[in-house]
C-alpha cells in the first residue's frame, strides 16, 4: 500500500514514522496510509522555511506573481486529475470537487494582483521636508491547518496570497484526504517556487501543536471545528501569534411567505445537501415564516430528496456521495436518532441508505425532519451531514431573533420579494457572510470570507483583502531631508505640524 509523505525542502520525504490509513468513503476500503509527522520532522519542515525566506522576501513582487500565473495554469490542465484524487477519498462527487477546485483558483488568480495589493501608501511633505509612506511586509514563517471538507479549495485560501505576500509557508492538511493538496503543493513546485518556501507536513494533533509552539512560526490558519478553533487560537495568541482560526456554523436559511418557492427550494436542495453537508456554509435549518410557508415548503421538499441520486463519488452524473468516514456517518445517524427521540417529525429518513456495490461504503441519505425547536441537540449543533431542519415562526422579526440569538454566526440567507424585508435582514442579522436569494453566500476571491460569534476567533477573515492584512504588517516610514545650509534648534515639545 503506497503511502503519502511530507513535501520538505522541495523533495517528497519519508521519516518512516506513526501512520494512518486513508479510506475511499464510498467503499470503506483502505486505499493507501498517511504518514503522521513526529515534532522533529515539522521543526525540520521549519528550518527548511526560515531558511528559504530571507532570498524570497526579497523577490520582487511581480516575479512572485509570475510563479502564480504558472501555478493557475498547471491547476486547470489538471482539474480532472485532482478533482478524482478529492473524490476518492473525501467522497465527494466529481462535479463538486471540480467545482470547489475552481474557486480555490480564484484565490490563486487574486494572489497574482501582488504587486497591486502590496504597493503600500505614499504622501509627500507631510511637514517642512518631510515625506511618508508605509510598506507591507511579510511575517516570515507563516501556516496553515486545513479540513478534509475542502482539501482544495482551503489550502488555497491560504498559501497562494501567503506566498505572494513574501511569506514561507507551512501547511498541515486533513490526513482523512491528504493526495489531493499534496499533489497541488507539487504543481506550484513545478511552477517555479523555490525550494522551502511552500513545505506540506501531514499529522495530527502533534504536529499541530507543534506549529503552534514552534517560535520560528509568526502566524496560524485555521478552518475546522469551534473547539479546535478555539484552541488554536488561545495558545497560538498566548504565544504571540497572529491567528485566524474558522471554526463551527449553524447556517439558517429564512423562507417568507413571499418567496419564489420553487427556486428556493432548488437552492435549498445543493445548499443542504451538495457535499453531503460537509460544508461549513451548509443550509441546516430552513426558517420558515408561518405554518403556509412551511408546509408549501416540505411538500416540495419531500419528493426531491427522496429522488436524490446518491452513489459513489467517482460515479458521474450523482447528487451526492458518502460521508467522509465511518465515525461521521455514525455520528450523523446518532443525531436523526436524537431528534427522533427529542419529538421533531421525521419527514424523510436516511438512515440505513445503501448503494448497490458499495455496501460497505459511509452513505445517509437525504434527512429532513419539521417541527424542530430551539431546545433541540439537532437545531443547536453543527451535525455535519445531510439534515436539513425546519423550523417554524410567525414573523420575520422572530426569524431574526432566534438567528442572532445562536452562538454561531457564520453564513445565513433569506428568501423573499420584498426588499424591505431583505435590507432589514442583511442590517440587522448577526452574521459574518448574508444571502438574499443565494443560499451559499460564500464570498469571491477578491473579498473575504468569515463568519461571527463562535464561528471566528480572531479579528481578520480569511483571503483577499484581509488575508493581505493578515500575512503582512505595516511598517510606517517618516523620512526628511533638511536642505542645505539650514540649520534648526532642538524641539523638546511633541512634534506637529
Amino acid at each position: 500500500m503506497s503511502i503519502v509523505q511530507h513535501l520538505i525542502n522541495g523533495e517528497l520525504v519519508s521519516k518512516g514514522e506513526r501512520t494512518a490509513d486513508v479510506f475511499n468513503p464510498s467503499t470503506g476500503q483502505a486505499v493507501r496510509k498517511v504518514e503522521l509527522a513526529s515534532r522533529a520532522t515539522v521543526q525540520e519542515a521549519i528550518d527548511s522555511a526560515k531558511a528559504a525566506f530571507p532570498a524570497w522576501r526579497n523577490t520582487p513582487p511581480a516575479k512572485r506573481a509570475q510563479v502564480m500565473f504558472r501555478f493557475k495554469q498547471l491547476l486547470e490542465q489538471n482539474e480532472a486529475k485532482i478533482s478524482q484524487m478529492i473524490s476518492e477519498e473525501h467522497g465527494k462527487t466529481l462535479e463538486d470537487a471540480a467545482g470547489e477546485l475552481k474557486r480555490g483558483i480564484e484565490n490563486v488568480e487574486f494572489a497574482c494582483a501582488a504587486p497591486e495589493v502590496l504597493k503600500g501608501e505614499y504622501s509627500r511633505n507631510v511637514g517642512p521636508n518631510i515625506d511618508a509612506w508605509s510598506d507591507f511586509q511579510p511575517l516570515g514563517v507563516v501556516a496553515g491547518i486545513t479540513p478534509f471538507n475542502f482539501p482544495a479549495m482551503v489550502p488555497l485560501w491560504m498559501y497562494p496570497l501567503a506566498i505572494a505576500c513574501g511569506n514561507a509557508f507551512i501547511l498541515k492538511p486533513s490526513e482523512r484526504d491528504p493526495s489531493s493538496t499534496l499533489y497541488i503543493a507539487q504543481l506550484l513546485l513545478e511552477a517555479g517556487l523555490p525550494k522551502g518556501i511552500l513545505n506540506v507536513v501531514h499529522g495530527d494533533k502533534e504536529a499541530v501543536d507543534a506549529l503552534i509552539e514552534a517560535p520560528e512560526v509568526k502566524a496560524l490558519s485555521f478552518v475546522g471545528s469551534t473547539p479546535i478553533a478555539e484552541y488554536i487560537y488561545a495558545e497560538g495568541t498566548k504565544r504571540g501569534k497572529r491567528v485566524q482560526a474558522l471554526g463551527g456554523a449553524k447556517n439558517h436559511a429564512v423562507v417568507m411567505p413571499d418567496a419564489d418557492l420553487d427556486n428556493a427550494v432548488s437552492a435549498l436542495m445543493g445548499a443542504a445537501y451538495g457535499s453531503c453537508g460537509e460544508r461549513c456554509m451548509a443550509i441546516s435549518v430552513a426558517v420558515c415564516v408561518g405554518d403556509q410557508a412551511a408546509d408549501a415548503l416540505i411538500a416540495k421538499l419531500e419528493p426531491q430528496i427522496k429522488a436524490l441520486k446518491i452513489g459513489a463519488g467517482t460515479s458521474c452524473g450523482l447528487d451526492m456521495g458518502p460521508l467522509v468516514t465511518a465515525a461521521a456517518r455514525d455520528k450523523v445517524v446518532g443525531y436523526i436518532d436524537d431528534g427522533v427521540a427529542a419529538g421533531a417529525k421525521l419527514v424523510v429518513d436516511g438512515r440505513g441508505y445503501r448503494v448497490s456495490g458499495n455496501e460497505d461504503g459511509y452513505f445517509v441519505g437525504g434527512t429532513l425532519f419539521d417541527n424542530v425547536t430551539p431546545e433541540m441537540r439537532i437545531y443547536k449543533e453543527e451535525i455535519f451531514g445531510p439534515v436539513l431542519c425546519v423550523v417554524r415562526v410567525n414573523s420575520l422579526e422572530q426569524a431574526m431573533q432566534l438567528i442572532n440569538d445562536h452562538e454561531y454566526g457564520n453564513g445565513t440567507c433569506i428568501f423573499t420579494r420584498d426588499g424591505e424585508a431583505a435590507r432589514l435582514f442583511c442590517d440587522e442579522i448577526e452574521v459574518g457572510m448574508v444571502g438574499v436569494n443565494v443560499p451559499l453566500p460564500v464570498p469571491v476571491a477578491y473579498h473575504s470570507f468569515g463568519g461571527w460569534k463562535r464561528s471566528l476567533f480572531g479579528d481578520l477573515h480569511a483571503y483577499g483583502p484581509d488575508g493581505v492584512r493578515f500575512y503582512t504588517r505595516r511598517k510606517a516610514i517618516t523620512q526628511r531631508w533638511p536642505q542645505r545650509k539650514s540649520h534648526e534648534a532642538s524641539q523638546f515639545a511633541f512634534p506637529s505640524l
